[in-house]
């Protein structure tokens, strides 16, 4: 990997008058170790293309432009848009979009890609409240990337890698989609300035076609939604009053996919939740 000289983030922020806005989570990552790690995670190669979502003031970004063909560096903050195209100078393979991710579709930001092409990365250092809201966005897309690399607190990468017992309606939503998994822990001290808690980095790698049926996706998170969304209630008790369905109809459809009525949302495996699925679309 190529070695590019340490960015100082205090005095840039001073010269342009601004402070790390809390509301939007800007936490930089800065150690030059930590971002190593995250992109011995993504595993770049000189010939794709890299989708970073947070910017911030391209820390991360000068890596990803030494390894990728073309990034693509969306940044919500417009304060930090004059800064960041400083750092950013020396590169020509990056374009910056001042803009919110969950307000642009990716395929629009896929077609600046020159040439245009659909296998693609995403790099993200995202907070806490939008991940999921994030992740979704992201897999729910036309094109989809071939893998994702998020910089996340590390209680929220435990949820997305969590298994059946521990499972939750961020860690379904991800692992429908593809395999997550923890590849670097990143303490806290590596961020300008420090969070309250240390991060950890997750890799999803997409699987080929998602394991619900895409016909079915829409329908499937519908009954997702209302199984976790009452989680001291049975999977009875939560699917019929979040479907609005009588528990007759509720306890058949659970016992025809094989699933005591009994059991708990966060127990259920994918497999389970894709026969249950099923076998719902047929009552």
């Amino acid at each position: 990997m190529k070695s590019l000289p340490p960015l100082d983030i205090p005095p840039l922020l001073r010269k342009y008058g601004l402070r790390p806005d809390k509301s939007l989570g800007q936490n930089f990552l800065v150690d030059d170790s930590a971002l190593r790690r995250v992109m011995d995670a993504a595993e770049i190669t000189a010939g794709e293309a890299v989708l970073e979502i947070g910017a911030g003031l391209g820390s991360l970004t000068r890596y990803l432009a030494a390894a990728a063909r073309q990034v693509i560096a969306v940044e919500v903050d417009d304060n930090l848009i004059p800064p960041l195209r400083e750092v950013l100078a020396p590169f020509e393979n990056i374009e910056i979009i001042q803009a919110d991710i969950l307000e642009v579709d990716p395929d629009q930001l896929l077609s600046n890609l020159q040439p245009p092409t659909s296998n693609y990365l995403v790099v993200a250092n995202i907070p806490y409240y939008i991940t999921s809201a994030i992740i979704r966005h992201l897999l729910e897309a036309e094109i989809k990337p071939q893998r994702l690399v998020l910089t996340v607190q590390r209680e929220v990468a435990a949820r997305i890698c969590a298994g059946p017992g521990e499972m939750s309606l961020l860690a379904l939503s991800v692992q429908v989609y593809g395999e997550p998994r923890i590849v670097a822990r990143i303490h806290a001290g590596a961020f300008y300035p420090p969070p309250k808690v240390d991060s950890a980095v997750v890799r999803i790698d997409l699987f080929p076609e998602p394991l619900i049926p895409r016909p079915m996706i829409p329908a499937f998170f519908d009954l997702a939604r209302a199984g976790f969304g009452q989680k001291r209630k049975t999977l009875r008790n939560s699917l019929s009053s979040g479907m609005a369905w009588p528990k007759e109809k509720t306890s058949r459809i659970l016992e025809n996919a094989g699933i005591d009525p009994q059991r708990r949302a966060e127990t259920l495996s994918l497999d389970e939740w894709n026969e249950l699925i099923s076998q719902s679309l047929k009552i």
